[in-house]
């Protein structure tokens, strides 16, 4: 039997890897990862405001170089034997381009206008837009809104493309349409992306577009012209049918087939956000809780949505959450998503006020050492102290909430603390409320009537901290699995492109053969769990007073 090898390529918050896999064993027989080097240097970005932006170039200087990597070291066979490409992105990641499909960045005038650029999946500027759909959508004869958990969320595509129009006079009048980043970037490799003709991403669309065949696709026009009067047509301009990730996009074009030396018989599939194909990747089933870990999170559910078994919930309108999409994950099954919209980046923002007056005072090179050894010296050292009733608590919302009832406007909070509270109790507390956080949306899910059968974990905070993944454990009162790929979200894009070029008939019979399995555990202790659910309800308290004084 002939081997094939397939490319997964997924682009994170701070880098794009590729994963060469092979499709029979799912064996990674090449890796590389490429930092974004503007992003790197905090270019076109404005934490303050929440403003963050990518340039293309970024994008394109990495898909070229990490994938060449990738092979760098390959047989002349295998990369013969390549057969398939496909694409995960972070998402909602729009941007705005012409009648070629080209991000406006990409054209002269408009190379250092962070309009131009793709509007991050974190970028929050656009919280006022978001209110207004919201305003807007419950008065309407037609909640467009209610496939999204009924709250629409300024790090979704619609917001930030009225939030765009309304601030810059220039990229309105030369924006012609708009393209996500996962649909973009998979459209280059075919080396057609006019917008009119891309196939769009059904994850992209359901979840952050407002799609739904309900609507004949995207909302009306008549909605998007009361909402606002500068996005009259533009749905003309956009889309109306979608697809699932394990359909064909195309072939690859012969520029970049050249570029990246491979066959031009390559299958480009069709994109999709990281989180989802990062729970192909940890193999999802029917009612399993994936947590994809990293500098956000993302919690995804997979259901069956035909028939009348007992377990089906396709009659269900889930509150609060990213969405509930039929596709979005699996084909033929309902993808739900809920998430926070910091995780990882809650450490990295308290390892950074504690590293940067080092910077200033000390240097580079001690601040630096310092930033590598900080949060692994900051878990061991919380690991050992005591979990009792009384500990301070704090929120998880340092970015906003994304999920249950999305709210980027909150800030998170911090309750009992006194002279005794060092770095570590700190750190502790901050670990705690990102848990606590996971456990709304799992208390969410169970409430709506979607059941959970068990939890997966994966991401470079699943794979690297114990210490928060038995918290996690211990305040979900649920037993955890880590996948064993520390690529999950690359291995689930390779498993969709071996569908996509018709190595397997379906995504199951892809995760049977290409699965990496699971390499860690963690059980909830018993000691803990009781003492934890008295924090969680001051963590709730927290949360209201926070919400509804503040």
């Amino acid at each position: 039997m002939k081997i094939t090898y397939t490319i997964g390529v997924d682009y994170g918050t701070d880098s794009v890897r590729a994963l060469v896999v092979n499709t029979q064993t799912g064996e990674n027989v090449g890796t590389a990862v490429h930092y974004y080097k503007r992003w790197k240097q905090g270019l076109y970005c404005n934490p303050s405001i929440s403003q963050f932006r990518q340039h293309p170039l970024d994008y394109l200087e990495g898909l070229e170089s990490a994938v060449k990597e990738a092979l760098e070291n390959l047989s002349a066979e295998i990369k013969q034997n390549i057969v398939g490409i496909s694409i995960d992105t972070t998402g909602s990641t729009p941007v705005a381009v012409d009648e070629n499909g080209t991000p406006l960045a990409m054209l002269p005038e408009f190379a250092e206008n962070p309009n131009g650029m793709f509007i991050l999946w974190k970028d929050h500027t656009a919280n006022a837009e978001a209110e207004e759909i919201n305003r807007l959508a419950r008065s309407w004869s037609v909640d467009f809104t209610k496939y999204v958990g009924g709250i629409y969320s300024s790090e979704w595509y619609w917001a930030k493309i009225l939030r765009t129009l309304r601030v810059d006079k220039s990229i309105r009048e030369k924006a012609f349409s708009w393209v996500e980043h996962c649909d973009w970037i998979s459209a280059v490799l075919t080396g057609d992306t006019n917008p009119l003709t891309m196939k769009r991403s059904r994850c992209a669309a359901g979840h952050k577009a407002m799609w739904h065949e309900e609507f004949e696709g995207l909302p009306s026009d008549a909605f998007f012209t009361k909402l606002d009067p500068l996005l009259a047509g533009l749905r003309e301009r956009l889309f109306r049918n979608t697809y699932t990730s394990d359909e064909s996009m195309g072939k690859i074009s012969a520029e970049w087939a050249t570029k990246l030396g491979l066959s031009q018989n390559v299958t480009i599939g069709v994109g999709a956000f990281d989180c989802h194909m990062g729970a192909v990747g940890a193999a999802i089933e029917p009612y399993d809780f994936v947590r994809v870990m990293g500098t956000s999170t993302c919690d995804m559910l997979i259901a069956p949505n035909r028939g009348d078994g007992p377990l089906e919930i396709g009659h269900l309108l889930i509150k609060g959450i990213c969405g509930q999409v039929d596709g979005s994950i699996i084909p033929n099954m309902l993808g739900m998503e809920a998430g926070q919209s910091a995780y990882g980046d809650y450490y990295a923002w308290f390892q950074s006020v504690i590293t940067e007056p080092v910077r200033e005072l000390l240097g580079e090179k001690a601040a630096e050492e310092l930033s590598q050894k900080l949060i692994p010296y900051l878990s061991e050292k919380a690991s050992l102290l005591p979990i009792l009733e009384n500990d301070p608590v704090a929120t998880d919302w340092i970015n906003g909430r994304r999920t249950p009832d999305a709210n980027h406007e909150l800030k998170a909070a911090f309750m009992g603390l006194n002279l005794g509270t060092d770095a570590i109790k700190i750190f502790k507390m901050i670990v705690e409320a990102t848990a606590f956080g996971s456990k709304a949306i799992v208390d969410r899910f169970i409430s709506e009537g979607v059941p959970i059968k068990q939890v997966i974990a994966i991401g470079g905070v699943a794979k690297k901290s114990p210490f928060v993944m038995q918290t996690l454990s211990d305040v979900l009162n649920m037993p955890i699995k880590v996948a064993s790929s520390d690529q999950a979200c690359a291995l689930g894009a390779a498993m969709n492109a071996s569908v996509a070029a018709g190595v397997f008939n379906n995504l199951q019979d892809a995760q049977k053969a290409m699965g990496s399995g699971f390499d860690a555990h963690y059980e909830p202790r018993a000691v803990f769990t009781e003492i934890y659910q008295e924090l969680y309800k001051k963590y709730q308290s927290l949360g209201k007073f926070t919400e509804g004084e503040l």
